[in-house]
């Protein structure tokens, strides 16, 4: 009779576990589906090298969406997390002034490619990045293959890698899935990659038009992140190929780059344009750098900025910054215009 009694009380003390823990702990519906939208984005790029710290709270705040450059793939398909400390440094200041996190994978082409290349590449791939997603609290998982090209067959594995990585973000409407797209200036491989059942599908949530870059460095006197070039971006994106103004965000630069000149060396982040006598409200400046003197530069100034983020707000649904810790902290900012045009 004892032992009865002991095996009744053990059996109503694991009943009572079981039926607290299934009333504490929240089931999986299996229903996969987009994240509820949260308005007009607002993108700001962390890469792992800043200093937390050199980006002020206002700046953080400022930002809807963080996303943390880089989880990077490797030739075996193993996702390696740049300085997870300054990943949970950012995702702690992020949060206490009412940011998301996001993280942002990037890669070499060719692992790319291998990873991608197969199912269970593929699989293993994207249950590395939920598991960087859990572990540090993220909201979403941002997309930056630097490119795939219809030339290789890549687009083909990148549409299969974004919709497996979407059905695992989108699992409950937990997460969101984004990615950085080529401008879309010029037609080609890269562009034609990106297709528009991505969009149609519902499988990511927003696409960051990398509207920069555009440089020659044997022709002078080329702005590489015109106003004209914004308008031809969001053109093609969303007129050409019909994307949905709501998944539309439009790229900003917070750096210069000198034309008709060599690239390596004239590269200047906007801040140090600003410490080289460059101004806020002005789109070009003449600075020395290294052993390159005397040289024009082209960034976005200020009114620029502005100009840029009105358009997004008339036509697409949000800017993005590359990034942050190249951008002045104090009134010359530029995501501080752009966040004061659209506010």
């Amino acid at each position: 009779m004892k032992k009865l009694m002991a095996y009744l009380c053990l059996f109503l003390l694991v009943a009572a576990y079981s039926c607290k823990k299934s009333a504490t702990t929240p089931k999986s519906s299996g229903v996969i589906a987009p994240p509820a939208p949260f308005g007009f984005y607002v993108v700001g790029y962390f890469p792992s090298y800043r200093s937390v710290a050199s980006v002020s709270d206002a700046r953080f705040g400022m930002c809807k969406v963080v996303n943390y450059a880089f989880a990077t793939v490797g030739s075996s398909g193993t996702l390696t997390l740049a300085s997870p400390s300054v990943l949970s440094a950012v995702v702690e200041k992020a949060h206490r002034n009412g940011s998301k996190v996001f993280i942002s994978l990037n890669g070499d082409v060719a692992n790319w490619k291998a990873m991608a290349g197969t199912p269970a590449g593929r699989n293993n791939y994207v249950k590395q990045v939920m598991n960087i997603v859990r572990s540090y609290n993220l909201q979403g998982v941002d997309v930056d293959w630097e490119f795939p090209s219809t030339s290789d067959g890549t687009d083909t594995l990148y549409t299969a890698l974004m919709k497996e990585l979407s059905d695992s973000c989108h699992m409950d409407s937990k997460y969101y899935l984004t990615a950085a797209i080529t401008a879309g200036k010029y037609a080609g491989g890269y562009r034609d990659a990106i297709k528009a059942e991505l969009w149609t599908g519902n499988y990511v949530d927003f696409f960051n038009i990398m509207a920069y870059d555009d440089f020659n460095t044997t022709v002078p006197y080329r702005q590489h992140s015109s106003y004209d070039l914004a308008v031809t971006c969001l053109n093609y994106w969303l007129n050409t190929r019909g994307m949905p103004a709501s998944k539309a965000v439009l790229g900003l630069p917070a750096y210069g780059r000198a034309s008709g000149l060599p690239q390596s060396g004239t590269v200047l982040i906007y801040k140090d344009i600003l410490a080289k006598n460059g101004s806020p409200l002005s789109d070009s400046a003449v600075v020395s750098n290294g052993s390159y003197t005397n040289y024009t530069i082209y960034y976005n100034g200020q009114p620029t900025i502005q100009k840029k983020a009105l358009l997004a707000k008339q036509r697409a649904n949000g800017v993005m910054l590359w990034e942050l810790g190249q951008d002045a902290d104090d009134d010359r900012s530029l995501l501080k215009a752009a966040y004061d045009a659209v506010k």
